[in-house]
């Protein structure tokens, strides 16, 4: 068969993003890259429809689509697409003024709930302008089954450059595949599960022993025997070689506390975002003896529970979280595929101290890794390569459905991604930030993912659209937090807190910490300050009374 050298297989993690697909759960990543504009007649749309036809030579990813096997008897294959449209994949839209950061993440909500098209490459790629202050953004809707994080990064240093006058990347020539015909891609699938009794035998074997005759196949009949072997010895758990702390770790499995977002969710998304200063977060860390990941959890903690207690949902018992781990090596001969594992830690949202939650968040993270010693990553990758599509297709969606009446062992997802730390340029545009947003799933409806780059954070929050109606409040709250931490632990500010990102209302307007960083310059200025407002006092107060009506359209303010 002339499509056995280039078709080439997903392995059973990449598939399991397909298979969890549902009309209201989808298995896409993105992320949102916010640029200036580095001259006023650049045209974002030009560069990045020219860098990313480029790039559809140099990254797998970019020109390749699925072909399914017949009845699911295996994970589908990837070929190079004979009819790649690129301008079907870039695309291009305008926000209304005044450009806030609400518009911004209502038109990314709208994109992502929205499932991407199985008959072409998994990307889509959204130029989007009219943002304030003229900058512009990009978002990147990639497919799960195609990428992960570590090769999200790689792909966007294939786009990126630390020099801004980087020559644009050079075009690589590439030939599109002929799909192979349903009685093709049978007879290759036959012949790959006769070579592999173990997942053969996972794969309805009854059925590819009938089917293999049918065609001719040469017999399969010992497959069984020697799959029985095989899987026994796969699947078997030896725990006479664990310690005894290592033995009192338990997988849990058992249900989350139940909160708002832990229910069905529909195909609408809501999306909120919030940075930071990078470096107050070292500070922090080196106040609390903790790592960064440890206060970023802790952050996440305490913003939860006063959003639970706001809303009169706070459980007694702490929420868990999953948190996604790349156990990639280095080594990988292929970059082009999922590598990654989960770990679930308690989160101290029961806890009311702030330092407290920290020290516990760190507990927790300690006592979660080892759950990857117990139940070795490598381990789940070889359960999922051999799992029959059916099968697994059966279960996401039967988890789907418990969803409403049974809560998962998780409430939400964290994951905190470290960027780079020098500035990135597109096409001599520099990135001034980096947001990602991630998935949400049925009885699962809230992610919070956290990405660094240069000396900010940003929080990017997903959450089913009725489950979490109040998004923004959310984030602001993920602010806040940080300022309690400060005062909890008496620290200084290293820089000060970023202002808000513009978004219109009033009711958008973010808490900030009452607790100022200590600088004798700042003081000065305050000073002068205070000594000029005293004396234009009267002034503004006529002011006020004039524009009175004025403040209740809620006036915009620019970040």
């Amino acid at each position: 068969m002339g499509h056995d050298v280039r078709m080439k297989q997903l392995t059973g993690l990449d598939a399991s993003f397909l298979y969890m697909e549902t009309a209201t759960t989808f298995g896409h990543v993105s992320g949102l890259a916010v640029y200036e504009r580095p001259s006023p007649d650049f045209d974002p749309y030009q560069a990045v429809y020219e860098r990313f036809g480029a790039l559809v030579g140099q990254a797998e990813p970019m020109r390749r689509k699925l072909v399914d096997v017949p009845f699911s008897l295996d994970h589908p294959y990837w070929i190079d697409d004979d009819e790649f449209d690129l301008d079907y994949h870039v695309r291009h839209l305008g926000l209304a003024p005044p450009g806030g950061a609400d518009q911004l993440t209502e038109q990314v909500s709208r994109i992502v709930g929205r499932q991407m098209d199985r008959t072409r490459p998994l990307w889509e790629v959204y130029v989007i302008e009219g943002l304030a202050d003229d900058r512009w953004a990009m978002l990147t809707k990639l497919h799960h089954a195609t990428i992960d994080g570590a090769a999200g990064v790689l792909l966007l240093s294939m786009l990126t450059s630390t020099d801004p006058d980087a020559p644009p990347p050079e075009a690589v020539e590439w030939k599109g595949e002929r799909p192979p015909s349903q009685s093709e891609m049978l007879q290759h699938t036959l012949q790959n599960l006769a070579g592999n009794p173990v997942k053969g035998v996972r794969l309805q074997l009854r059925l590819v022993r009938n089917l293999a005759e049918v065609l001719g196949v040469s017999s399969v009949s010992k497959m069984a025997t020697t799959a029985r072997d095989a899987i026994k010895s796969l699947t078997g758990v030896n725990r006479s070689g664990l310690t005894d702390q290592e033995r009192r770790v338990q997988l849990p499995l058992t249900p989350a506390p139940p909160t708002p977002w832990n229910r069905p969710i529909t195909a609408h998304r809501r999306f909120a975002m919030r940075g930071t200063s990078l470096e107050n977060l070292k500070a922090l860390k080196n106040a609390t003896g903790g790592t960064l990941n440890d206060v970023v959890m802790a952050i996440c903690a305490g913003a939860l529970r006063e959003y639970l207690i706001k809303h009169d949902a706070l459980p007694d018992k702490p929420l868990r979280a999953m948190v996604p781990v790349s156990i990639r090596t280095g080594d990988e001969t292929d970059p082009w595929t999922n590598r990654v594992s989960s770990i679930i830690a308690d989160l101290p949202t029961n806890c009311a101290d702030p330092l407290e939650r920290v020290a516990l968040c760190r507990e927790a993270m300690a006592s979660a890794k080892r759950q990857l010693e117990l139940v070795p990553a490598e381990t789940l990758i070889d359960i999922t390569q051999t799992a029959s599509p059916v099968v697994a297709t059966a279960a996401m969606r039967l988890m789907s459905r418990l969803s409403s009446r049974v809560n998962l062992p998780a409430n939400l997802t964290i994951s905190n991604v470290p960027g780079p730390r020098q500035p990135l340029y597109f096409a001599g545009a520099k990135l001034d930030a980096y947001i990602p947003v991630s998935i949400v799933t049925d009885g699962m409806g809230l992610n919070v993912t956290v990405h660094s780059y240069l000396d900010r954070l940003d929080f990017g929050i997903i959450a089913a659209r009725e489950l979490v109606p109040d998004v923004w409040d959310m984030a602001d709250m993920h602010i806040a937090e940080i300022g309690r931490l400060f005062e909890a632990t008496g620290t200084e500010w290293a820089v000060p807190q970023p202002a808000p990102p513009m978004r219109r209302g009033s009711t958008h307007v973010a808490a900030v910490p009452r607790r100022a960083p200590a600088k004798k310059a700042s003081a000065k200025k305050a000073s002068a300050k205070k000594a000029a407002a005293k004396k234009a006092a009267p002034a503004k107060k006529a002011a006020a009374k004039k524009a009175a009506p004025a403040k209740k359209a809620a006036p915009l303010k620019k970040a």
